[in-house]
């Protein structure tokens, strides 16, 4: 069983042919399916899916940075009345995101720092997004960082001083997607610096798709593209990585 331990699986690209694009990544093996949430609109599709498919399916609650406003603090609120309600496997995605605008930075950090603390106190992973934002995201760890606190660098692109840097925080685990499988990417190279143990795979669906689907619409059943890209830069079989990673998922989302 391979599982993907990022994918939007609710996305309105997906709207003509959901079922069937869950059931080819379960006929791949790609059994389970980590879905962040991204704001209050994506909630309910989430939910309908986790209740469509209980065994393959599997929700997180957060805010994504970029959706981060100046009503914040409203849809924080909004999110705490879900996760008190019901169980969630994650406080995701949640981080900073720098690429498009920097107008709400203060604003990201802020709810980042309390979504760190709800997934502290509800004893959780956060699955963690950092786009332009790695010396921000570090500051906010650095003052947030316990034993409580253990999650994933989602679609990590780092280099190998980020990786030495997130090990130090013990908890997390490195998202590895699509990217890894371009040509002009370094994560190849960093991959040999992640320990096994904290190795996962994703595909961050409907973004990001591997090579040969480079461009066109992403899906969980390509996450086999990106393993065989993996196990081949560690010199592991795919069998093997995909026992590894899928043990780590299972370690970290159900401990």
């Amino acid at each position: 069983m391979f599982i993907d331990t990022h994918t939007h699986l609710y996305s309105e690209q997906f709207d003509e042919d959901r079922t069937a694009m869950i059931q080819r990544a379960i006929a791949a093996g790609v059994e389970r399916m980590y879905m962040p949430n991204i704001d209050l609109n994506s909630i309910e599709g989430m939910h309908a899916l986790e209740k469509q498919f209980p065994e393959n399916c599997f929700a997180m609650m957060g805010l994504h940075p970029c959706s981060v406003d100046a009503n914040w603090e409203l849809v924080l609120a909004k999110m705490k009345l879900f996760l008190e309600k019901r169980p969630y496997v994650a406080v995701g995605e949640i981080g900073i995101d720098l690429y498009w605008d920097k107008t709400f930075l203060e604003e990201q950090k802020e709810v980042f720092r309390t979504q760190i603390n709800w997934a502290k106190e509800l004893q959780i992973p956060i699955v963690i997004h950092a786009r332009d934002s790695f010396p921000e995201i570090y500051e906010v760890l650095d003052q947030e960082n316990d034993e409580r606190l253990k999650g994933i660098f989602h679609c990590f692109t780092g280099n190998e001083q980020d990786v030495q840097k997130i090990l130090d925080y013990q908890g997390f685990s490195f998202g590895i997607g699509g990217v890894v499988t371009y040509k002009k990417s370094d994560l190849p190279e960093t991959l040999k610096h992640i320990p096994l143990d904290k190795l996962l795979l994703e595909t961050d669906a409907p973004y990001l798709a591997p090579t040969p689907f480079r461009g066109k619409r992403n899906e969980s059943a390509y996450v086999v593209h990106t393993a065989e890209k993996v196990a081949e830069m560690l010199g592991l079989s795919l069998n093997k990585l995909k026992e590894i990673t899928t043990k780590n998922a299972m370690g970290l989302f159900h401990p």
